[in-house]
């Protein structure tokens, strides 16, 4: 029964000492409460790598879905490139709801395949135990798909060769073989997925089921919105617009609203308010622009050919890397592979 009116308890019985003084006995001091355990914080095991252009919006439309899987709202966290110095605190507070049913937690980050300093910290914040997925999208196309988003949000990059030369990024997220060999030599290749784009297009159902058996999930039926074609390519409604909104973006994200931006980017509304499809459909590389690309990056498809066993060069219809001039004791790279 509570003690009425805050009183304090009352003292037990007198007792007599040696000396015949009479004294109550004290009461005993209250214990201290225990503190509630904290939870413990969970480390994401599995990490979606990119690049982009290549299906991530979508594959986390799929996995913040499942049951077993724990996502934040928000898709590219970017924090083991651009926001390494919130720290490792900030970092796990995004995954602080996870639960012990979710036998996957990660986030998908289009920008960690082609970050080199990705993979050191990955290993440094989260050690061994982390697997990873990638999905290689033909880098041609990938680098044509960059440069119509570009347009489609009000950026003026000029013509797709003079883009290649102003905009390094487009050629550089395709150097799929240089990346993965960095992961394979902090990770080991095996605890990385590697799909390939056009078996996405081809068949949701069937990319996505060896990538769950694969992290031990349970199989997912697709949802018809799933299985459809989502975000087609389209141009801004207004250029000043979709500038604005891409600036108000950045900004949110910097102030620590990665996942407001998330509910934002994937809301039909918001995209149909800013976009509309393109009257003409989507513009076609040339193949004077496609050899271009060919050209630069021969040599990184040959290497994950090799890395993989993917035969991608022939699935793609790329040319033979042509072979590098390098000197002697010239270390191997993306157009000299190693060789056992």
């Amino acid at each position: 029964m509570g003690r009425a009116g805050g009183r304090p308890p009352a003292a037990g019985p007198p007792t007599r000492t040696r000396s015949g003084t009479r004294t109550r006995q004290q009461p005993p001091p209250d214990r201290p409460r225990a503190r509630p355990q904290e939870r413990p914080v969970t480390r994401p095991n599995f990490l979606y790598l990119g690049p982009d252009k290549a299906g991530s919006s979508w594959l986390h439309d799929v996995l913040i879905r499942h049951p077993q899987v724990f996502m934040p709202e928000a898709k590219d966290l970017y924090f083991f490139d651009r926001y390494y110095d919130r720290g490792l605190g900030w970092y796990l507070g995004q995954f602080r709801a996870a639960g012990p049913q979710h036998r996957v937690v990660g986030e998908v980050c289009q920008d960690y395949l082609a970050a080199p300093e990705a993979p050191g910290r990955i290993h440094a914040s989260l050690g061994d135990d982390v697997r990873f997925m990638a999905t290689l999208r033909d880098p041609a196309e990938r680098a044509w798909s960059s440069y119509l988003y570009m347009l489609k949000h009000g950026e003026e990059p000029g013509t797709f060769l003079e883009a290649l030369e102003g905009r390094p990024e487009l050629l550089e997220h395709g150097r799929y073989g240089t990346q993965l060999q960095r992961y394979a030599e902090r990770f080991g290749l095996e605890r990385v997925h590697v799909a390939v784009f056009d078996d996405l297009g081809a068949d949701p159902q069937a990319f996505v089921d060896p990538l769950l058996a694969w992290l031990g999930l349970d199989r997912m039926v697709l949802g018809e919105d799933l299985l459809a074609v989502r975000l087609p390519a389209g141009r801004a409604r207004s250029l000043p617009v979709a500038r604005a909104a891409r600036w108000a973006a950045a900004r949110v994200r910097e102030l620590d609203g990665a996942n407001l931006v998330g509910r934002v980017k994937r809301s039909p509304l918001v995209q149909r308010a800013l976009y509309a499809p393109l009257a003409d459909g989507k513009p076609v590389m040339s193949d004077e622009e496609r050899a271009a690309v060919h050209d630069a990056l021969a040599g990184e498809v040959a290497l994950v050919d090799e890395l993989t066993g993917l035969g991608l060069r022939g699935r793609w219809g790329w040319p033979a890397a042509a072979p590098a001039a390098a000197g002697p004791g010239a270390a191997p790279s993306a157009r000299t592979p190693r060789t056992a």
